[in-house]
């Protein structure tokens, strides 16, 4: 059931992400950004909750951001046109960066705008087109994908409800993912 609700615990997250920067305890290059994940006034992971009286078993709460073994720097991200570059991606394994858009102020997670392939391991500048070209201030959510049959092949097919057979980078309750504005 944790999984079958990921796509309203995003939406939800989405609305509640906040304008303020933070930064990860040990290693302030790999800044979560601004807009990236949802915040209490304190400043601390916002919670969301997952369960309702159907399923009244204590679920994990969903933040988005950076891991240990995953992460993606979205401070400084530029574009050039349809272009944006991201000075470093972090995966385990090899996978994909992906963009979703927003539309109308919600991310849309059944739809991509944009993905590339990236290796196991610290990628620099990795770039990534989308289509079509954003406007300066346009939403997305920038995330992580595991090629999880190793195909080199973005495999954007639903295997149930909410998840595609290249699953989403998780870290815990940690979905390696921001929300971002067009630069």
């Amino acid at each position: 059931m944790f999984q079958t609700r990921l796509m309203v615990v995003l939406m939800t997250l989405i609305v509640l992400v906040s304008c303020s920067e933070t930064t990860t305890d040990d290693d302030a290059s790999r800044t979560t950004g601004a807009a990236s994940q949802a915040q209490t006034d304190t400043g601390a992971p916002a919670e969301i909750p997952t369960d309702t009286k159907e399923d009244s078993l204590a679920q994990p709460q969903i933040t988005l951001g950076n891991g240990d073994a995953n992460w993606i720097v979205v401070e400084g991200a530029s574009r050039d046109q349809a272009t944006l570059t991201f000075s470093e991606v972090q995966i385990d394994g090899n996978g994909w960066l992906v963009m979703h858009p927003f539309k109308d102020g919600q991310p849309v997670g059944d739809i991509y705008v944009g993905h590339t392939y990236i290796e196991d391991g610290k990628n620099q500048n990795v770039e990534i087109s989308i289509d079509p070209e954003p406007d300066t201030g346009d939403m997305f959510i920038v995330m992580l994908h595991r090629d999880v049959n190793e195909n080199q092949e973005f495999d954007f097919v639903f295997v149930d409800e909410v998840n595609v057979l290249d699953k989403a980078v998780f870290e815990g309750p940690v979905m390696i993912a921001h929300a971002i504005a067009a630069p």
